[in-house]
């Protein structure tokens, strides 16, 4: 019976394990079809070249779905055409992969596809390979006008085809024969009175059609410049030199006419300095329609306006201006020892002019001095600036936000921090962050981070987001300079990690600026916003300071080990200029990129 028994036990045992493995091959082939799922969805964004395998970027797009956009009668705004005067331009963002480079920095080429009819492209796309794809580049057609006009666009009219196309570098450069599966870039010939606009990219050596793209007219392009470098295979064939740049136009800010067309510029023999070959397109149109209207504009900034977090530890936080007019802010007056009282519009504040030197504005000079300094959170609101970008094909909608008092420095020194009684401090302090919308279909393109006396664009698929399209943006600590992500930046020489501490990171200190902010600007609208009388205080927000800073550095660099003291000191004497004393800020009007660009 026992026998039997360990019989049984033993085929149950074995039917078992016979049941699991075959569970286990199951698994195995479950596994195997999704992988191989995966790796044809993955090879969508995959193509050979050379017997090299090479990763494309995938498309991005926003978080959440655009709203239906307010529209307005007679403008274009997100309307996904924009009108230039003579022609019209739509942006076009689906592309066909051409070219894959290795060569340093991996780029790869498009050809766009999918152009609507009657339409002509102006260049082939190229960006990064490591980025998500998130570029354009304009289609242009002629716009139907009376007749009257047309008799005399007849005999020059704005759009023409290439004569013929000039090879400017092949990635087979140097060897014997031309081959298919190479790169070829080819620059158009236009007729006289006419500019090409960017460069085509084939890997056949046979050249492009003649009515592959067009060049415009002179009279309606604009002059251009290199931009950030994309390639360089000069070093991989030193006696084939070779560039990729991207370009911006160089008539820019909110008077500028020039128009970005998404090209490239590639060279294989230009000198800094020298005039492009190629150009971008300058908007003729005075009016504008692409620009959004005022209750579009409440639209964008209530759909995508960021939340600014201050640092935990921030005690010098923002304000309104009223609040800080009704709490005892002066205006003094060169020569007289006493100050004004500043009413709550600021009506009493001397407009226009220059900064002088003659008005300035200062704290309470009574016990509230130190209150006022440390801001008022739940006053606070941001103060919007709109102004056309690029020629009217994006919208720059610049935030302000104001503080009373900007806190002391902190210096690191390599892995050691300290903190400044006074040095960096000053009376009032206006910083930015800038929103930039393309106006074809109201996305958000990218945001300036405005960092003391320089910034960074970031695009938008590098932005961290709160609740849906909003993004954030990191007040620094005392600085209040605006960053992308929390962390310490060092402004100063980061790679010896010697500089001006700037850290930022999330609190509960925050404004929502989708909800706190006011328009106070948008000269583009006429009369549709009016400025406030503080706006046109073009002084300064504050007295001038001159730090005791040396004492303080001094008394820093004799705690070091003497063989550090020289190289820290010589670094040392290289921080920036506001270490040892500044004039008082000027408001927003006064800077230059309210009408100029930003610093970029």
């Amino acid at each position: 019976m026992m026998d039997s028994a360990g019989s049984n036990l033993n085929m149950n045992t074995k039917q078992r394990l016979l049941r699991f493995l075959l569970y286990l091959v199951y698994l195995f082939q479950q596994l195997l079809h999704l992988l191989q799922m995966f790796l044809f969805k993955f090879n969508c964004f995959r193509r050979r070249m050379n017997n090299t395998l090479i990763t494309l970027p995938q498309a991005f797009s926003l978080s959440s779905p655009l709203p239906q956009w307010p529209q307005v009668t007679g403008q274009d705004f997100a309307s996904g055409i924009v009108n230039l005067g003579e022609i019209e331009v739509r942006k076009v963002t689906t592309f066909e992969f051409v070219w894959n480079s290795n060569m340093g920095k991996s780029v790869a080429f498009y050809k766009p596809v999918g152009i609507p009819d009657g339409f002509h492209i102006l260049g082939h796309y190229c960006q990064p390979s490591d980025k998500p794809l998130w570029g354009f580049v304009l289609v242009v057609r002629e716009v139907e006008t009376g007749s009257s006009e047309r008799s005399n666009r007849d005999k020059f009219p704005a759009l023409k085809n290439p004569l013929d196309y000039m090879l400017v570098w092949c990635s087979n450069a140097g060897r014997r024969e031309l081959t298919i599966g190479s790169a070829y870039f080819w620059m158009p010939q236009p007729p006289e009175g006419y500019c090409a606009l960017g460069y085509l990219v084939t890997n056949r050596p046979d050249k492009p059609n003649l009515d592959e793209m067009i060049c415009v007219r002179a009279d309606l392009t604009s002059r251009c410049q290199p931009y950030r470098l994309l390639l360089d295979a000069t070093s991989v064939n030193p006696e084939f030199p070779f560039q990729v740049w991207s370009l911006r136009p160089c008539e820019r800010g909110m008077l500028g006419k020039g128009v970005s067309v998404g090209t490239f510029f590639c060279t294989s023999c230009w000198n800094k300095g020298e005039e492009l070959p190629i150009v971008c397109l300058k908007n003729l149109n005075p009016m504008l329609p692409a620009m959004p209207r005022l209750h579009q504009i409440h639209a964008l900034i209530q759909h995508y306006g960021p939340t600014v977090f201050f640092h935990p530890e921030e005690v010098y936080l923002p304000s309104s201006v009223d609040w800080f007019f009704n709490n005892g802010a002066l205006l003094y007056r060169k020569g007289v020892c006493t100050g004004e009282a500043i009413d709550a519009a600021g009506s009493n504040l001397p407009g226009g002019g220059t900064n002088d030197g003659e008005f300035w504005i200062d704290l309470p000079s009574d016990d509230r001095r130190e209150f006022v300094k440390y801001g008022d959170l739940n006053s606070a609101k941001l103060y919007v600036h709109v102004k056309p970008a690029l020629g009217g094909t994006f919208t720059d909608i610049a935030m302000w936000v104001f503080c009373p008092f900007n806190g002391p420095s902190t210096l690191k020194i390599g892995m050691t921090s300290r903190a400044f009684s006074r040095v960096g401090e000053h009376v009032c302090d206006w910083e930015h962050f800038t929103l930039r919308i393309c106006n074809f279909s109201g996305e958000l393109w990218s945001i300036y981070y405005s960092q003391h006396s320089g910034g960074i664009w970031v695009d938008a698929y590098e932005l961290e987001y709160i609740n849906g399209n909003k993004a954030i943006v990191y007040a620094s600590k005392n600085g209040h300079a605006s960053y992308p992500h929390p962390g310490t930046y060092i402004q100063g020489s980061s790679k010896l990690g010697v500089g001006i501490r700037n850290d930022a990171a999330r609190s509960n200190l925050y404004v929502d600026s989708s909800v706190q902010y006011e328009i106070v600007a948008a000269e583009y609208l006429g009369d549709a916003v009016t400025e406030p009388q503080w706006l046109q205080f073009m002084r300064q927000w504050g007295p001038k300071i001159v730090y005791d800073s040396k004492t303080e550095v001094d008394k820093m660099i004799n705690t070091l080990p003497g063989r550090l003291r020289n190289p820290f000191g010589y670094l040392i004497r290289k921080l920036p200029v506001e270490l040892y004393g500044q004039e008082g800020p000027t408001g927003p009007k006064e800077k230059n990129n309210w009408i100029g660009d930003e610093r970029w």
